[in-house]
């Protein structure tokens, strides 16, 4: 279930030192899955992609509790920005966005929905050592082709998908387990500094439950730790149960949760 607007007030009052810890991957996960155009209005991170509809690449992200001037002429300028797109007004609120910006959504009866959970883990050789080597695709075309297989994703998504691969900054390890040679697990690991970032995890639907996730996962993780990784960290759907028992089952905790808000014409 998704936080509710009272609820991430309440969660959303951490200490600074949990905030620091949020800024980092949060930080980081805008450098791993960068959006086509980034605008800032104060502390707040626009972020648009013409060529793809997810959400973290189309919302306006708060990043500073204490930024809560001129509210709605922000959320106005916003909106002109998103309508220039064709995208519709979205927010995402992570602990940095602080409990004002959340009532005043609630006040003006925004949705709330598609909670998702960060997870870390430490990554010690201990993790890895059993780990199959991999070397990681340097096509992007033949790892979308993948990816979107896995994923089911609309073949009107792969220039866009293309497009934010190859505008990924870090070093990006793009891998692919393939069985009678189909794609049945792909996954990308964004190596940034001591950090091992996991995105766009998944299995076909028939081969789930099957050990390709983790066998893939830990090959990942290996390629990053031998490349001075000690930390991987993830973002997953709160309601993905089964990626979740995954994750857990190999050491992820959770560190904080985001979702997203929409205005009610939305």
């Amino acid at each position: 279930m998704a936080t509710t607007g009272a609820d991430s007030a309440v969660n959303q009052n951490r200490p600074s030192h949990e905030l620091a810890i949020v800024r980092r991957y949060e930080a980081a996960g805008f450098r791993a899955w960068p959006a086509a155009a980034v605008h800032y209005d104060g502390t707040w991170l626009v972020r648009l992609t013409a060529g793809h509809p997810a959400k973290r690449l189309n919302s306006v992200n708060p990043l500073d509790p204490a930024d809560i001037r001129n509210i709605p002429d922000r959320i106005a300028r916003a909106s002109r920005r998103f309508e220039a797109y064709g995208r519709p007004l979205t927010f995402r609120m992570s602990p940095l966005s602080g409990p004002a910006i959340a009532a005043h959504l609630d006040r003006e009866g925004w949705s709330t929905f598609s909670e998702s959970m960060v997870m870390r883990l430490s990554l010690d050789d201990g993790v890895v050592e059993n780990a199959m080597d991999q070397i990681p695709l340097k096509d992007i075309g033949r790892f979308v082709s993948a990816s979107m297989a896995v994923h089911g994703l609309d073949p009107s998504l792969r220039p866009g998908l293309s497009e934010i691969i190859g505008a990924i900054q870090p070093e990006a390890g793009m891998f692919v387990l393939e069985q009678d040679e189909q794609a049945v697990t792909a996954a990308i690991c964004v190596h940034d500094t001591d950090l091992a970032g996991l995105f766009e995890i998944a299995t076909t639907e028939a081969e789930r439950g099957k050990g390709f996730g983790h066998r893939l996962i830990l090959s990942a993780l290996k390629w990053a730790r031998l490349r001075g990784a000690r930390q991987a960290w993830l973002q997953v759907e709160a309601d993905n149960a089964g990626a979740i028992r995954l994750y857990k089952k190999m050491g992820f905790k959770e560190v904080y949760r985001y979702h997203y808000r929409r205005p009610p014409e939305a």
